[in-house]
């Protein structure tokens, strides 16, 4: 099944690869800058006839289409087709498909593909993470730097600036004081991909959706790293909410910041 995931997910980089009039097919979801295009739509559709094949069991959430209720026993998976679409429509290069099998509460396994350098990041629950180029795969880990020594990631949570532009630039500027210095990408899959691999050292956003995070929540488990809410409970896979994620001695100290 796994290798089946990462065969799909490059399948499906390809519809984004071939973009050439992103402009043009661009639309506005609720929110501020909250965009969808026609490749968001296409490649979430290849994706999801795509596992109704393989996981004829499985619930399929997706961000642009939604998805059926889930029982406590569900296997169901959690995608973000175009994971960074502000990133997309500008050719910014730094985006992302991001698939989350899921059960129960938790990610079981996570895959994240960077079409534009050809990294795939994957983790099974209890096997480590890693992330594999070309024909090479390699284990990864987060950091083990302290939070004054690593830089620190963030998100803007660009949709709903009224609610929460002051609280994180305040807290980007306390982080900014206690770290190296701060990285802002547009792709928060990607980013917590990065901080599982060790290149970052503390990621925080005031809000994101479960498909943002569902399959890089394993991979930065799997890495070594603490992904949780703000307040320290664990990230919540039915409903968008805070996230702050770190090596353990970064997230130890930048944490309480949060709390």
């Amino acid at each position: 099944m796994f290798e089946f995931v990462h065969e799909i997910i490059k399948e499906a980089s390809k519809i984004m690869l071939s973009a050439h009039d992103v402009h043009s097919v661009v639309s506005e979801k609720s929110g501020d800058a909250n965009f969808v295009t026609k490749y968001d739509i296409a490649v979430e559709n290849f994706l999801r006839e795509a596992f109704k094949k393989a996981l004829p069991e499985a619930i399929f959430i997706g961000e642009e289409g939604g998805g059926d209720e889930v029982t406590p026993d569900s296997l169901y998976l959690i995608i973000d087709p175009i994971d960074g679409t502000t990133n997309f429509i500008f050719d910014g290069h730094r985006s992302a498909i991001s698939i989350g099998i899921c059960r129960g509460e938790r990610a079981i396994y996570g895959a994240v593909y960077d079409p534009y350098n050809d990294l795939l990041y994957h983790a099974e629950r209890g096997c480590g993470a890693y992330v594999t180029h070309g024909d090479v795969t390699n284990q990864i880990h987060v950091t083990t730097l302290p939070l004054e020594r690593s830089v620190v990631c963030f998100g803007t949570t660009p949709y709903n600036k009224k609610d929460f532009a002051d609280a994180t630039f305040a807290s980007a500027r306390k982080m900014f004081d206690m770290a190296l210095d701060l990285r802002r990408s547009g792709s928060a899959a990607l980013d917590l991909c990065d901080l599982a691999a060790g290149r970052f050292g503390f990621f925080f956003e005031y809000v994101l959706s479960p498909w943002d995070y569902a399959a890089s929540s394993v991979i930065i488990e799997e890495a070594g790293g603490i992904i949780t809410q703000m307040d320290g409970s664990p990230v919540d896979l039915a409903k968008p909410c805070t996230i702050i994620a770190g090596g353990r001695d970064a997230y130890e100290t930048a944490s309480k910041y949060f709390k």
